[in-house]
């Protein structure tokens, strides 16, 4: 009888390997970015205001470097007025399969909050986006650099 039993298990344990092994999912399908016009809204409206000097205050887009990922480019864009960031849209970054799509809905608004909050690159990166992270942070940090000095 331990026999049969041995067998049962033996083959239970391997159903249960194939399984696992045949429902891991990788990302084969190579990076794939999503252009401008369809990113999620990951920029922060810059307020409204009617006062004089808002109409006179300097203004400009300052575009970061395509920071290359092993998942693919990730490329900022700010929206400066008188020196301060008032926007960022992230205009390229890794979507190649539903994993990519997952991390970077959840890691971009954070990046982008942190980044509003900071008005540096010395934010926060986010943990489990950490490939999204570093690509962002080397774009943002290219894009301060163009700023010119307020």
């Amino acid at each position: 009888m331990s026999g049969v039993r041995r067998v049962s298990a033996w083959f239970l344990g391997t159903v249960a390997v194939v399984t696992l092994l045949f429902g891991y999912r990788t990302s084969t399908s190579g990076p794939d970015v999503v252009p401008a016009a369809a990113a999620p809204a990951t920029t922060s409206p810059t307020p409204a205001t009617t006062s004089p000097s808002a109409t006179a205050a300097a203004s400009a887009t300052v575009t970061g470097s395509a920071v290359q990922t092993r998942w693919g480019p990730v490329q900022v864009q700010l929206s400066v007025v008188d020196g301060r960031i008032t926007g960022v849209d992230v205009v390229q970054y890794p979507q190649g399969n539903r994993e990519d799509q997952q991390i970077n809905s959840r890691a971009l608004p954070v990046l982008v909050e942190e980044t509003l909050t900071a008005q540096s690159a010395d934010i926060d990166m986010v943990s489990g986006a950490t490939v999204t992270s570093e690509g962002y942070l080397g774009s943002l940090q290219s894009a301060i650099d163009q700023m010119a000095p307020a």
